[in-house]
């Protein structure tokens, strides 16, 4: 076969240090704008973004040849950078993310949930809904290394 072919979806969740509310009304759509750039100039498709005030979630296609580690430092680092000079803060990432494969059966059942994310976490908070996240995708993960 003379070419690859590839269609690499993934759910990338991560949130604010110490999960704090950084992410205002205001700076949301900028930074989402920011950071959907940020991705396709990395060679990824942004199919879908959203989060809350101390975390978000991204569905992106990105390239075989792309190493999912190296998108993500460049993704956090340059968002982070960007939301300092904007807000004259001290915005930052944590330090991990939580990373799941996404079938095409899946996608529009994924992108609702990132679009209902202001909704779902009327019930529930971050730290519950990564767990949850974690336990459906049957990733092994010891809780007290899970939010250090």
């Amino acid at each position: 076969m003379p070419h690859t072919y590839s269609n690499l979806l993934f759910h990338i969740v991560f949130s604010t240090k110490d999960r704090l509310p950084l992410i205002t009304s205001s700076l949301r759509p900028r930074l989402y704008e920011y950071m959907g750039g940020t991705i396709r100039g990395l060679g990824g498709c942004l199919i879908e973004i959203g989060g809350i005030s101390d975390h978000v979630h991204i569905l992106i296609n990105i390239k075989p040849t792309a190493r999912l580690s190296d998108f993500m430092r460049e993704l956090k680092s340059s968002s982070s950078k960007w939301a300092n000079e904007v807000t004259n803060g001290n915005f930052e990432w944590q330090t991990g993310y939580g990373v799941f494969t996404v079938s095409m059966s899946q996608i529009d059942a994924v992108q609702r949930y990132i679009q209902n994310q202001e909704r779902h976490h009327v019930g529930i908070n971050f730290e519950d809904e990564f767990k949850n996240l974690l336990h459906l995708s049957k990733t092994e993960f010891d809780e007290k290394y899970l939010w250090r």
